[in-house]
């Protein structure tokens, strides 16, 4: 099962979300692919993403997480014991979206909540105490314009990494990268 976890304000109907999908499907794996709408508090979010790795089995179990889906992925993957690719991760979520305390409004759905410092509390707690180096494969743009590439080189150091120079936050050429991912995963090419 790979399940894609998208991040802050997102939903599954991202770009990347889409990709991988279109991409297990092609390979005949789409009932092996998962991508549930997070709700937008960290501790139901956590709940969502638990009951669906309960459900599945964990030695065929991988994660893709972006952006906060990959902090998300990140506490995910070391209390299952899981492997993870981290697209863009956020570290310490709960600093980085301290600017954004307020109204909020999810970037595909449309639905508005208020951010609040309870949101914020629920990221800390969900803090991973330490990486295993050898869980992760890390995927960060030079030119993220949302998060400092560096703490996640930083944070996810020893791990596989793939650092690329330029791009955005987004990761629009992430379809150049599906190989790897892939590879990583363990799914057939």
């Amino acid at each position: 099962m790979l399940i894609y976890i998208h991040g802050f304000n997102s939903s599954a109907m991202s770009y990347k979300a889409g990709l991988l999908r279109e991409h297990m499907v092609a390979r005949g794996l789409g009932s092996e692919y998962a991508c549930p709408e997070l709700a937008h508090r960290p501790a139901q979010a956590m709940t969502q993403l638990e009951v669906l790795i309960a459900g599945a089995p964990a030695a065929e179990t991988v994660l893709v997480g972006s952006s906060l889906g990959g902090f998300y992925a990140t506490w995910l993957a070391e209390k299952y014991r899981l492997r993870a690719v981290l697209v863009n991760p956020a570290v310490r979520p709960w600093e980085l979206l301290r600017d954004y305390l307020g109204p909020q409004k999810n970037l595909y759905s449309g639905v508005q909540y208020e951010l609040t410092a309870q949101h914020l509390e629920e990221l800390r707690a969900l803090e991973a105490p330490a990486i295993s180096p050898e869980r992760y494969l890390l995927l960060v743009r030079t030119g993220d314009e949302v998060l400092d590439y560096r703490q996640a080189v930083a944070q996810y150091r020893g791990c596989r990494q793939m650092v690329i120079a330029g791009g955005d936050h987004g990761f629009g050429d992430f379809g150049d990268y599906l190989d790897a991912v892939f590879e990583f995963c363990g799914i057939a090419l």
